[in-house]
């Protein structure tokens, strides 16, 4: 079976076949990890890389160890990530409300996990993590909010495994079925839309409540 993974999701560290080709497993957990936690990650492919990832496992391609332990260091990645971006929540996250925008920093990003967090509670670190950029911020919203670190760690757990090992055993199952691999390209664009769906669905959200908001207060 011939892998094109992520033909058409652009250059460099944005093609999760060519980071994959690249670096391979040392790769696939840098930006993982970056991802989770640090807040300039937010724009790295996790979901195509980790179903990539399941498929060239599947294989053989690139990646040569078992299924079970590219799993295992995948959640350790994730997990890893968000426990630095709640301490780095917690150290600096009041300022980081305040920090001015820039490139790789707009405060819609940081504003967008925060009503997320509000909304979902604690619960929020398991479902952020199949929402991109919410994710990344996510963690750092708890540290900020001085979530306690042990309702912290049990859900950051829960959430690292069900996505690390999750979206990589799917990649790893489903890409063995000849229509999935025959469509690669397809099924990978399918999946970076699909993540971005509930991105959308947020900021209407968020843009009906202020909007609601201005229109309730008084002239």
């Amino acid at each position: 079976m011939t892998v094109l993974a992520g033909a058409a999701l652009g250059p460099g560290l944005l093609d999760p076949h060519q980071l994959i080709s690249a670096f391979g497993l040392i790769g696939i957990l840098a930006v993982v990890f970056a991802e989770s936690g640090l807040f300039f990650g937010f724009f790295l492919p996790g979901d195509s890389l980790l179903f990539t990832t399941g498929l060239l496992v599947a294989e053989g391609t690139y990646l040569d160890q078992p299924l079970w332990l590219v799993c295992l260091l995948v959640v350790v990645a994730a997990v890893l990530g968000d426990q630095v971006g709640y301490l780095f929540g917690r150290r600096v996250g009041p300022a980081l409300f305040r920090r001015p925008d820039a490139r790789l920093f707009k405060q819609e990003y940081l504003a967008r996990a925060q009503d997320f967090f509000i909304r979902h509670g604690a619960r929020s670190l398991v479902l952020a993590r199949f929402v991109p950029i919410v994710r990344t911020f996510t963690p750092i919203v708890a540290g900020a909010g001085a979530m306690p670190y042990r309702t912290f760690l049990l859900f950051n757990v829960i959430g690292g495994a069900l996505w690390g090992a999750g979206v990589t055993i799917a990649g790893y199952f489903l890409g063995q079925l000849p229509f999935v691999a025959d469509h690669i390209e397809l099924i990978l664009i399918g999946i970076v839309v699909l993540s971005l769906v509930p991105v959308v669905v947020e900021f209407a959200r968020s843009r009906r409540g202020r909007s609601a908001s201005t229109a309730r207060t008084p002239a």
